[in-house]
């Protein structure tokens, strides 16, 4: 392909104020309204929007190899737990009628991961719709030691929302009502099986947004994005869940209900205990119900997306952004040029910009658009000029910031359809960032289909993603555990976002001194004496 030449400034400068006032940019139309192959013969075409994957709407073909159990793919040994009976399917049966699911084929989509990496056993899939029968459904599995895998929407990274073995699947697909919203406070109470997007869509409609968003909100569940402590796209403007929930009811293992659901943003009595089950990934309690608090919906969302010559340049262009856009600012993405590449052979979504080693997107939040829009001209005018941006759209219409933000989050549905992904979700400095893929790509030569980086770099958190036309153990050791070596000795963490579910286990070392880990063990066994709670998950397997 031939680079498309790049206006002087003064043309690109007038074009570039006209866009911002309409966002305009050309679609490419076909017979079926969008272009099916990449058009990459345009920089300012940009396919209509496609939604994003949802679970249930598989990225890999129909004719996808069979996932091989985790028992016989990882070295874990199964824990002394019963087994179920056809006395305990009665005693469920009671607890929840007609919602005990046996039936291996529905069970299938629930024992495997979306990613298709690993795969349960599970015989047993409970579906309770309040916190009362979940407590029943523990306490009975805690007097018959029956393990248990708690399990929302089914969206995780690392294998956490899977079983292992044969354990319980204890879903929360039916806990899914709003309890209470509060116009005042922006103050939502909500069960833990509610969608993320529908939850969007509720606070939207009242002038609020949800303090997240994920690539995954068509299908992920608010209580399983607390047991992971999700970031998503909107960490840098209002940060971490730790921040934004201010009460949970959870239910411990032994079918004990801790009703600490306050809406209070200030109650500073005793040990904040919510904050134990945030992040804990099912372990130590199953979360049932939050309370969590919804910024106004802002009047003006702008965002764009520009082209960067080097990874420095995407660097200089976030201090510019944080110092010229300041408050309004509400995220900062890149996304490197492999990433365009696959995302335009995959899924047929095409560039919006002139070709470029690195992309990055930013989003603007703000109350006026006039005020945005004047800050949005200034700071486009700097990197521009200075070099540090060679091409850019920009859109303020919200199908086309839609359009926009799908390049950045099917990525990773992009990558599940290139073949086999080893997936490394990392924080480290900003300004190393890049360079750990650099040496991976450099390190795995051509035994990779693919590596990639992207990510929120404004949280410095890094998404490395390898390829390859299917898992090799050769390849995994090459990675691992050069990967989490690498990243300790930046003094970075192992999992940035995504928990460490089953796969990440054993790597927690790697970012927490064994006083840590002791301590979180000592947890553990204070509230799951059994250990029935999504067992092999998040801590390190011991001796």
């Amino acid at each position: 392909m031939v680079p498309h030449q790049v206006p002087r400034w003064p043309a690109w400068l007038s074009w570039w104020r006209v866009a911002c006032t309409s966002g305009a940019f050309v679609q490419q139309g076909t017979r079926a309204g969008v272009s099916r192959t990449p058009a990459w013969s345009s920089p300012w075409q940009v396919a209509s929007p496609s939604p994003l994957v949802r679970r249930g709407s598989s990225s890999t073909s129909s004719q996808a190899p069979e996932v091989v159990p985790t028992h016989e793919r990882y070295p874990v040994q199964r824990r002394p737990f019963a087994v179920v009976s056809e006395e305990d399917l009665a005693a469920f049966e009671r607890i929840v009628p007609g919602r005990v699911v046996t039936d291996p084929q529905e069970l299938e989509s629930s024992n495997v991961d979306w990613l298709r990496t690993v795969r349960g056993c599970s015989e047993v899939l409970l579906r309770p719709r309040t916190s009362e029968e979940v407590s029943r459904i523990l306490r009975y599995c805690h007097e018959r030691n029956l393990a248990v895998n708690p399990q929302g929407g089914n969206t995780g990274m690392v294998g956490g929302s899977v079983p292992v073995f044969d354990e319980i699947i204890l879903s929360t697909a039916l806990m899914n009502q709003v309890i209470s919203f509060h116009s005042v406070s922006g103050i939502l109470v909500c069960q833990a099986g509610c969608v993320l997007e529908e939850l969007s869509r509720h606070v939207e409609e009242r002038d609020f947004i949800m303090p997240l968003d994920l690539g995954a909100k068509g299908s992920c569940h608010i209580g399983g994005n607390l047991a992971t402590n999700a970031g998503g796209l909107r960490f840098l403007r209002y940060g971490s869940l730790h921040g934004t929930v201010l009460g949970l009811e959870v239910v411990l293992a032994d079918g004990t209900v801790l009703n600490c659901l306050s809406s209070l943003r200030k109650d500073n009595t005793g040990y904040d205990l919510k904050q134990l089950f945030i992040g804990s990934e099912g372990t130590l309690g199953v979360i049932t119900a939050v309370s969590i608090l919804c910024p106004p919906k802002p009047q003006a969302v702008s965002v764009a997306f520009l082209g960067c010559p080097g990874f420095a340049e995407v660097l200089q262009t976030f201090s510019t952004c944080k110092a010229m856009l300041g408050e309004i600012l509400s995220a900062y993405e890149f996304m490197d040029a492999e990433c365009m590449r696959l995302v335009g052979h995959h899924l047929h979504l095409a560039r919006p910009v002139q070709e470029s080693p690195f992309y990055v997107l930013i989003e603007t939040s703000g109350s006026r658009a006039e005020h945005d829009a004047e800050k949005l001209n200034s700071f486009l005018e700097q990197v521009l000029s200075s070099g540090l941006v060679t091409d850019g759209t920009l859109a303020t219409d919200e199908r086309k910031i839609k359009t926009l933000w799908a390049l950045r989050e099917r990525i990773t549905e992009a990558l599940s359809r290139d073949g086999y992904v080893y997936k490394y979700d990392v924080s480290l400095p900003v300004e190393r960032l890049y360079d750990l893929v650099t040496d991976v790509r450099a390190r795995l030569g051509p035994r990779a289909r693919h590596v990639v980086g992207y990510g929120h770099l404004g949280d410095g958190n890094l998404h490395l993603n390898v390829t390859a036309e299917a898992f090799s153990a050769s390849l995994l050791g090459d990675l691992e555990p050069y990967v989490y070596e690498w990243t300790a000795g930046q003094r970075g963490s192992v999992s940035a976002e995504h928990g460490l579910g089953f796969k990440k286990k054993d790597v927690l070392g790697y970012s927490k001194p064994p006083e840590a880990l002791r301590l979180m063990r000592q947890l553990k066994a204070l509230l799951d004496p059994k250990g029935i709670l999504n067992p092999y998950k998040t801590l390190p397997a011991q001796d």
